[in-house]
Parts: C-alpha cells; sequence; structure tokens
C-alpha cells in the first residue's frame, strides 16, 4: 500500500491488498480478503463486504448527483464478492432512501455508473458503461448489457437480461429477454434460466405465462386475472404477477413482429 492514504479511523479487514495511491476515508468499512487495486477512491459512508475486488479508478461513495442533496448523512453498502471493474463510479444515497445497495456476487463492469439509492440484488451483471439513474431497482441475476441507459426509478426483473445500448424508461418483468428500440420483451431469457436450473418444463411455463401479457392484445388486467386462473400458484408465477401489478413506471411493450 505504498503512498496509499488511509484515514486513521477506518476499519480495514484481515488480509486486505490496498494499491498504491488508492485513497480510503476514515468513515469506511472494508471486509476481509477485499482486493483492492492502484487509485481508487473509497468515500465517507462505505460499507464493502469480504472478497470483493475494486480495480483501479474505481470512485465508491461520491456524494449523489442530486440538487436536492444537503450533504446529510447516508451510505454506500456492497456485499460479499462482488467485482467493480476499472473507472466504476457508485454514488451514495440520500434521503429518499438514506442508502445505495449493491448485493453479492455481483460483476460491475468498467465504467459504469450506479446513481444515488439504486438497489442491485445479488449475481447481477452490469455492462460496460451502463448509466442508472435514481433509485434504480436491479432484482437477482439479472443482466444489463454494455451502453444501455435506466431511466430513474425503473426496476429491472429477476433473471432478466437487457440487450446492449438500450434505452430503459419501463419498467423490465422477470425471466425475459428485452431488446429493440422502444425496449421490447422478445423473449424469455431462455439461455440464462436453463444455466440457473430451470426446467425445460418450467421454461415453457414461463412462455405460456408471457404469451397472455404480450401477444394476446388483453388489457394488463385482464391478462393478469387469467393468469392467475390458469396457472398453479408457483413462487415464478407469483413473481410476474406481483411485478406486474407493484410497476409504477408500467411495464415495457410486447413485440415480436
Amino acid at each position: 500500500m505504498k503512498n496509499a492514504i488511509i484515514g486513521r479511523k477506518a476499519n480495514i479487514g484481515k488480509n486486505v491488498h490496498i494499491g498504491n495511491f488508492t485513497t480510503i476515508e476514515n468513515d469506511v468499512i472494508i471486509g476481509d480478503n477485499t482486493w483492492i487495486d492502484n487509485n481508487v477512491t473509497i468515500l465517507d459512508g462505505c460499507r464493502i463486504g469480504h472478497n470483493c475486488q475494486i480495480h483501479s479508478g474505481a470512485v465508491l461513495g461520491g456524494i449523489p448527483q442530486d440538487l436536492k442533496y444537503n450533504g446529510e448523512y447516508t451510505l454506500l453498502e456492497i456485499g460479499n464478492y462482488t467485482s467493480i471493474r476499472e473507472f466504476v463510479t457508485v454514488n451514495k444515497g440520500t434521503v429518499s432512501k438514506g442508502k445505495t445497495v449493491i448485493g453479492d456476487h455481483n460483476l460491475i463492469m468498467s465504467n459504469a455508473h450506479i446513481g444515488h439509492d439504486c438497489s442491485i440484488g445479488n449475481n447481477c451483471i452490469i455492462g460496460f458503461s451502463v448509466g442508472m439513474a435514481g433509485e434504480v431497482v436491479v432484482e437477482n441475476y439479472a443482466n444489463i448489457s454494455g451502453l444501455s441507459a435506466i431511466h430513474q426509478f425503473s426496476v429491472i426483473g429477476a433473471h432478466s437480461m437487457i440487450s446492449g445500448m438500450s434505452r430503459v424508461v419501463k419498467d423490465v418483468p422477470p425471466f425475459i429477454m428485452a431488446a429493440r428500440e422502444p425496449l421490447s420483451y422478445v423473449g424469455l431469457n431462455v439461455v440464462g434460466l436453463k444455466r440457473r436450473g430451470f426446467t425445460v418444463d418450467k421454461i415453457e411455463e414461463l412462455k405460456d405465462i408471457y404469451r397472455i401479457v404480450f401477444q394476446e392484445k388483453r388489457n394488463i388486467t385482464l391478462a393478469l386475472s387469467l393468469i392467475k386462473n390458469e396457472f398453479e400458484i408457483s413462487k415464478e408465477r407469483d413473481l410476474i404477477l406481483n411485478f406486474i401489478k407493484q410497476s409504477k413506471r408500467g411495464i415495457l411493450k410486447g413485440s415480436l413482429s
């Protein structure tokens, strides 16, 4: 850690590597076995778990890029086994949520930006130069491909995949592939679901559910009622129903033409 600047009150775990010219401020907690490259900046309010990797040029815990922020005490929480690549920026929270949260086993690729009060689950991939505005929610196992822009307050559902260079202004339901402009449903994330152990029967059931949502030209209320009546209770069915019911921005459109 030659030439690193580390606050005297920073709580650094065991076997933590800190590279040259890295700055770690006082109000910081870093878990055991985390590896921090050269020229990283970790600002007050950061809570970083164990076995993480933080690469050169990353800036964590920066002041929110929100005109309403007035110096309130807020946090950035990062879980365990998460990799943050070169030149990623992650802002801490505002009074709205109080913290920005990134869970466990995530990969945040280089040059990505994660805005204030975002919540990223576990096992997610955030691609190269993804720009994520404030208060976005990314559920477990979601994959956002490079150069995509995510509108404030959007929700990205579990196990979904968004194609590169996408403009995301509506919520993206679980298990699906989203592409095109405007962003649309283009099928299930079949490859991802198979990799995570979903059976062929379950994948076919999910296809049937989304056929009702996106391809049968019903209004959303009728579609949800039909799904509830025709499909047996399962965590996947209920995840879809609850996601769509709770969507505040509305979900993306279906387009297989």
